[in-house]
């Protein structure tokens, strides 16, 4: 089994820390906030998690060991949640929010303009690019219209 395979588990482990973070601290907004939040995250993990099993099959992992260390790694979205309730403050739910949610839209925001803006920006066709941008901006558009409903 090839390193990167674990490096990918840790990773993706972290990455189900923060996400289970923001659903947990978005439920302590509101029930609104928590299912917008939950649609967002899950929306994401989706196409993530199909290709975290890619790079773990590619490593050297079985299908079966594959599926089961992806599983494994929901433990932390489980944990971050838990995190999240344990630290709320007995002020109220506004103190844990006000660290939380801006910690973790902060790490989304940083993976995005880490990964995506540097391919678009290397990407020779420009319709490609165009197509990028504006399903990026209809995503955007989305997640507007549902928080105002």
């Amino acid at each position: 089994l090839q390193i990167s395979g674990y490096l990918n588990l840790l990773a993706n482990t972290i990455d189900n820390f923060t996400h289970g973070l923001a659903v947990a601290a978005s439920f302590l907004v509101s029930r609104k906030v928590g299912f917008l939040t939950t649609m967002a995250i899950l929306l994401h993990e989706i196409p993530h998690e199909v290709g975290d099993f890619a790079i773990l099959l590619r490593a050297g992992f079985d299908r079966w060991s594959a599926a089961k260390m992806q599983l494994s790694t929901a433990l932390g979205g489980i944990l971050g949640a838990s995190f999240a309730i344990c630290a709320q403050s007995p002020k109220g739910a506004g103190e844990t929010v006000a660290w939380i949610l801006p910690f973790t839209s902060g790490g989304f925001l940083y993976i995005a303009l880490v990964n995506v803006v540097p391919d678009l920006l290397e990407e020779k066709n420009p319709w490609n690019s165009l197509q990028q941008i504006l399903l990026l901006c209809t995503g955007i558009t989305v997640m507007v219209l549902l928080s105002l409903t």
